[in-house]
């Protein structure tokens, strides 16, 4: 029986940073080892060639009565820059005070193993577990999955056979409270870039003759927000579903204190639309963010010159029923109808995915054909969470996005049991990212717990 928390070690250790073409040997230093993992396991490991980064598709055959669950998971991480913010260094693991520190420690390389090892222990007690489990694991998480989705159009017809797919790539509130996450937002990202006149210019020479571009893009930023922080774009909330009861009830169980939470962000004031506490506003309604904006001169002193271009990078989380391609539009329709004379528009359009909801038995609004399967995995799941972390679950949407979960939906027409694992201070795609062994150990007993309930339900 392997050592988990070694393992994790020798996983962060790989600098698997999808987005960096420097990082190759660290890419395939971390499909290796998990592949090799499985393999050790004795799953059937194909390790499947993409344009970019391999896709590890790990079997563990059985008779087709058997439930069948996928497990998802990426061996991709981001970027570790700033570095000089790190101790210890991103790829050198390191435990401190109950936490293992490194790059990919939360995200996605700790709960991932949380689900090999709960895997690996159910094996060891009963090497005949009557229950199918594929490993799914990609390597472009962090870069939009853009293989994904030909990956599941090619293996559709074998995928869809799953009963439901099983990950932990969403978060907990503290580390006694486990949340199931019922929803995640959609995204839609596109550049805009505003020119003006067709090079850099002296503002003494010219200024005041011509639209700035920083100025012109500093009034269309502004224009897309009310003052009380609504999206300012017609239609943008036309498709937006109410949200039902018991997900309000759910909330108010979580509790929340919102100066704790306007103390942790490091803000004196929050900024939500009117009606929307903020634990309602960030999980419940969708938004409109700038996520950076440029132009002109950036060095140290001055330099008096009207700049040629500006920009701006614009992200939409949409909740469920919203659609992205229909959001860009009418997003940009607002942005052509108000940008100033004088200067010219370009659109540069980036990654988009779908909003995705999965609403667990007994609800009000729970699918009358919901599979037995997911549901027997969401009852195995509430009664693992309530006897290894002595409450029961939260089931809660989340304000994150994993655009892949509502195209596995799409494509396989499979739901996904989300188990929550990492923690507000876990440091997700920031310096001194970590991991919490005390929540490591009870996800594998967790894990462990529900397959093992799936798989003694029974036949199909």
């Amino acid at each position: 029986m392997f050592d988990p928390v070694e393992k994790l070690k020798e996983f962060i250790r790989q600098p698997s940073i999808s987005a960096d073409p420097k990082a190759k040997a660290g890419m395939k230093g971390a499909q290796e080892f998990v592949a090799g993992l499985l393999d050790s396991l004795g799953f059937a490991v194909e390790v499947v060639k993409t344009d970019l980064h391999p896709i590890i598709l790990a079997r563990r055959a059985g008779d087709s009565s058997w439930p069948h669950v996928i497990i998802y998971g990426h061996y991709d991480v981001q970027p570790a820059d700033p570095l000089n913010l790190w101790a210890p260094a991103p790829f050198d693991p390191t435990i401190r005070d109950g936490r293992i520190y490194g790059r990919g420690a939360a995200d996605n390389k700790g709960p991932l193993m949380v689900h090999i090892s709960a895997v690996a222990r159910l094996l060891e007690e009963n090497p005949r577990l009557p229950l199918k489990i594929t490993f799914l694991i990609e390597g472009e998480e962090e870069m939009g999955s853009p293989s994904f989705g030909p990956f599941l159009e090619k293996y559709q017809d074998e995928l869809r056979r799953a009963d439901f797919v099983f990950l932990s790539d969403t978060g907990i509130p503290n580390e006694d409270q486990m949340v199931i996450t019922a929803g995640l937002r959609g995204l839609a990202l596109f550049d805009l870039e505003v020119t003006g006149a067709k090079g850099d210019l002296h503002s003494g020479l010219h200024g005041g003759v011509l639209r700035n571009p920083i100025q012109a893009l500093a009034e269309i930023c502004a224009s897309l927000h009310t003052a009380d922080g609504r999206v300012n774009v017609p239609g943008f909330y036309d498709d937006v579903l109410d949200v039902h009861p018991w997900e309000r009830e759910e909330l108010k169980k979580l509790g929340g204190d919102e100066k704790a939470y306007a103390a942790f962000l490091g803000i004196d004031a929050f900024y939500t639309p009117t009606g929307f506490p903020p634990f309602e506003a960030v999980r419940f309604l969708p938004t409109l963010e700038f996520n950076g904006i440029g132009g002109g001169y950036q060095g140290e002193g001055t330099k008096t010159v009207i700049p040629s271009k500006a920009f701006v990078k614009i992200s939409c989380r949409l909740v469920p029923n919203q659609q992205p391609d229909k959001i860009k539009k009418l997003v940009m329709d607002a942005i052509c109808a108000r940008a100033p004379q004088g200067v010219k528009l370009e659109f540069i359009d980036q990654h988009k995915g779908d909003p995705y909801v999965v609403v667990p038995p007994g609800r009000s609004n729970t699918p009358k054909n919901q599979s037995a399967v997911l549901a027997q995995a969401f009852r195995a799941t509430d009664a693992a969470v309530t006897a290894i972390w002595g409450r029961p679950p939260l089931y809660l949407r989340e304000g994150g996005s994993i655009p892949i979960i509502a195209d596995i939906k799409r494509v396989l027409g499979l739901d996904s049991v989300l188990l929550g694992l990492f923690l507000p201070e876990d440091n997700l795609h920031a310096p001194n990212e970590s991991f919490k062994l005390s929540v490591m150990e009870k996800g594998i007993a967790t894990s462990q717990r529900i397959l093992a309930a799936v798989a003694a339900a029974g036949k199909r």
